[in-house]
């Protein structure tokens, strides 16, 4: 069992399976939305991700069209975003109190990353979602 909270832990959550390989992403949206360089992302199945404690503290963005990002209304963090018509969520990292066990596999959107960062490692970088 893998868990996770927000900054203030008025959020808080549990993960039964794998958690996905792990994506950092430098689109517009991402580094906005967490005020950061990037985005570390992975894939978590619905059946495998509950709120175990604060989901009425959850409030919800429509950063584009059809896709959710949810967070603490109190402390600001991103927990999850959610795609219309998916089986999954894409859960932001930075909020995990535990190890996923899951491996980095390459940064996307870095055409769009912040122009004051610079990408270094032998990941794969790919200019848009691969």
């Amino acid at each position: 069992m893998i868990k996770g909270s927000c900054l203030c832990q008025s959020v808080q959550y549990s993960i039964s399976g794998a958690v996905g390989d792990i994506i950092h992403c430098h689109c517009e949206t991402c580094r906005k939305a967490h005020a950061s360089a990037f985005s570390s992302v992975s894939r978590v199945e619905d059946g495998d991700f509950t709120m175990t404690h604060g989901q009425e503290m959850l409030k919800c963005y429509e950063s584009s069209p059809g896709k959710f990002r949810y967070f603490c209304r109190v402390c600001g963090s991103q927990i999850y975003a959610k795609r219309e018509n998916t089986q999954h969520v894409i859960l932001r990292l930075g909020t995990l109190d535990d190890d996923p066990e899951a491996k980095e596999v390459g940064h996307i959107w870095v055409s769009d990353k912040a122009r004051w960062y610079t990408v270094t490692g032998d990941l794969p970088q790919h200019d848009t979602f691969n």
